[in-house]
């Protein structure tokens, strides 16, 4: 009774959590009179590829589209460039009068601030820097609003790997930064993959830096192309349904592709004996 229990309560949460997906996808392929039909209609509907067209026909859904992939891509890779190695440090070495804690807790801190505190501040800094209305001003806002996370989380990942596996390696001649490369790296591939991918999702996702710090379509990301279908005259409700399906395949692709390293644990039982 309690294992069917379980099942049921799985199901429902399951089914509460794709139902919106699912209206999404079925609000891409209904035409309009079809879309606000009462009583919803979830099945048995005529499909069209219509809404598709319109989304694609938009010659700056590309420019979006591109813009979106190489934010997340170069934010994520920068931000665990960045971040590893001091959550490595956090975590490894002395600090006097435990400072790694207190860094540690004002790193996470750094995290906790609402984005639109720091939108003005952010806009006049880079409106000095002369990189409003460019990637490489969003791609450095997006790269400072995830290092926190990854500082954070990737300490966590380092503390769980024993010490006796670096200084094992560093007995037999590799040096601080090939134990962190060659050894400690493969071991918490767990915790890369689920911070890369949590950096990916928020980079993605990110609506409200990329519609202040961008004016023009050829720095706007997809999230603010797309919200861009509400006019004041209409609203797009198709072509917004075709372009958000459309935004999730990368981040599906990417997070099937790390499926396999989200499972932690990959560091118990490193040294035996």
């Amino acid at each position: 009774m309690k294992t069917a229990l379980r099942y049921i309560a799985a199901s429902i949460a399951l089914l509460a959590a794709l139902a919106p997906v699912y209206w999404l996808i079925t609000i891409s392929l209904k035409r309009e009179v079809d879309q606000f039909a009462y009583p919803p209609q979830w099945i048995g509907f005529a499909a069209t590829l219509e809404h598709y067209r319109d989304a694609f026909s938009n010659a700056s859904f590309g420019t979006y589209f591109g813009n979106s992939v190489l934010l997340a891509a170069l934010s994520t890779l920068a931000a665990l460039a960045a971040g590893v190695p001091a959550a490595y440090g956090l975590s490894r070495f002395e600090w006097a009068r435990s400072w790694d804690l207190k860094i540690g807790d004002w790193i996470l801190s750094t995290r906790m601030l609402p984005p639109i505190v720091t939108i003005v501040p952010l806009f006049l800094m880079l409106r000095q820097a002369h990189l409003l209305n460019s990637l490489i001003g969003l791609a450095i806002v997006y790269t400072g609003f995830n290092l926190p996370f990854v500082v954070w989380m990737m300490r966590g990942f380092f503390d769980e790997v024993p010490r006796e596996v670096e200084e094992a390696a560093m007995l037999d001649g590799e040096t601080r930064g090939g134990a962190l490369l060659r050894i400690v790296l493969p071991l918490v591939k767990p915790g890369l993959a689920a911070t890369a991918v949590f950096c990916l999702v928020v980079a993605w996702n990110e609506f409200l830096f990329a519609l202040i710090l961008t004016q023009t379509d050829s720095a706007m990301t997809l999230p603010v192309g797309i919200a861009s279908r509400v006019t004041q005259y209409e609203i797009k409700w198709g072509a917004m349904s075709a372009a958000g399906v459309v935004a999730m395949l990368p981040v599906l692709v990417f997070a099937s592709a790390a499926q396999k390293y989200l499972v932690r644990g990959l560091s118990l039982g490193a040294v035996k004996g």
